[in-house]
């Protein structure tokens, strides 16, 4: 959740200008409902509130969250069992929500601005993963495992306080920490659990517009990560579906699909803004570029692919029916206003008709390494919608919607 904010927030930030008044006020009104919730996390001293509810039991039933009677389990992090990288990941999504509703209310930005350090000083003081403790490891794993380690988030977490606040001490942060906490790790990764491609990409603008030149490591990576993606280049690629996906195999795809387009258009405005351009060794790659291989993902999203399918629910003529949604799938209070208990649901998630309650804008994890997509609710990797999938391509979406000549 943190993650989708801090992207949401991005987007705003990047793209917020692009958007209708009233969109752009629907993105800050979710950022904001999202910022209050983190605040709540950090409202005690040394300790970070995690996650409600035992994903085990939770799972294990299929009910519409009016009917949720599992229990209300509540995981934490503290000083003696230390979470660097989701208090680091807190404190980039409430410097980027500061960012993104400065204009809208400066007392409230101020506020998340001051959780951001607070969130910031308690990773950096207390370090460590929230995967290592036996009991949050069982809270949190196998759904939200961290594989990659808390230095990312600590980074990240700098690089956005860094960037709301102007503060010097964030600069030095980064620049004396770079190397111990993996900032040379050239990991081509940027979701969730890995911030490393979006960190250089948030860096090397500094690096572009500030002319901060101890940072120019970071646009080599940044660039690194970007000849992978474009095919002028002659770098090692990512890997592509044979209708052109982004693929890395694993959970769901469509959050690196997602992301990466982001990290593309954002990249692209940055160089633009600099008169520079893309570092692929015997060739130099433009922004327009880079916003091209952007459009290219978004549009096979959008139904430009072999099974000319839309993966975003409730738009274009043929898209996702079945998804792995309890209150998409399951009939509504309103229709059904008796109480569906835990394994009652169960029908609903093996039936295959079509989800009662559309989800509309929801994007799913999408179709495999062969461009096959099922529509199988029970197939989660490629039918579940996640926060995480859709927060990056909002503005992504503001952007080719305010330059639909691209």
């Amino acid at each position: 959740m943190a993650f989708t904010t801090t992207m949401l927030a991005w987007s705003v930030i990047e793209f917020g200008e692009l958007m209708p008044f009233d969109e752009l006020r629907n993105a800050a009104t979710a950022v904001r409902w999202a910022s209050d919730y983190l605040l709540k996390t950090i409202a005690y001293p040394n300790r970070l509130f995690i996650q409600v509810g035992d994903p085990i039991r939770d799972h294990n039933c299929w009910e519409r969250p009016e009917d949720m009677d599992t229990l209300r389990t509540v995981y934490s992090v503290s000083s003696e069992k230390p979470g660097s990288d989701v208090a680091g990941e807190t404190a980039a999504a409430l410097s980027a929500a500061s960012m993104a509703l400065r204009q809208i209310d400066a007392g409230y930005a101020d506020r998340l601005l001051e959780g951001a350090f607070k969130a910031f000083e308690f990773a950096d003081t207390y370090r460590g993963a929230y995967s290592d403790d036996p009991e949050l490891k069982a809270g949190g794993c196998p759904f939200y495992c961290d594989f990659d380690g808390y230095q990312d988030e600590l980074l990240w977490g700098a690089a956005w306080l860094r960037r709301a606040s102007q503060n010097d001490s964030f600069l030095n942060y980064i620049q004396n920490n770079g190397k111990t906490l993996g900032a040379d790790d050239n990991i081509n990764e940027f979701g969730w659990d890995n911030k490393h491609a979006g960190l250089n990409i948030l860096v090397s603008k500094e690096f572009l517009e500030g002319k901060v030149f101890s940072l120019q490591s970071y646009k080599e990576s940044a660039d690194s990560f970007m000849c992978t993606l474009v095919p002028e280049s002659s770098s090692p690629h990512i890997q592509y579906t044979p209708g052109g996906l982004i693929y890395k195999p694993g959970g769901s795809n469509m959050q690196h699909v997602t992301s990466i387009a982001f990290l593309l258009l954002t990249y692209a405005n940055y160089l633009s803004r600099t008169s520079q351009y893309v570092n692929c060794g015997s060739i130099a790659i433009s922004p327009a570029s880079l916003r091209a291989q952007a459009k290219k993902q978004v549009d096979y999203i959008l139904g430009d692919n072999p099974s000319k399918m839309s993966y975003m629910v409730g738009y274009g003529d043929k898209f996702p029916q079945r998804i792995h949604h309890r209150g998409s799938s399951l009939p509504s209070i309103a229709n059904h206003s008796e109480f569906i208990a835990c394994k009652e649901g169960t029908i609903y998630f093996n039936s295959s008709n079509p989800n009662p309650n559309p989800l509309i804008g929801a994007i799913v994890g999408g179709p495999g390494e062969d461009d096959i997509y099922e529509d199988d609710r029970a197939d989660f990797r490629k039918s579940e919608p996640t926060t995480y999938i859709n927060a990056p391509l909002v503005g992504v979406l503001a952007y080719f919607a305010a330059n639909p000549n691209l």
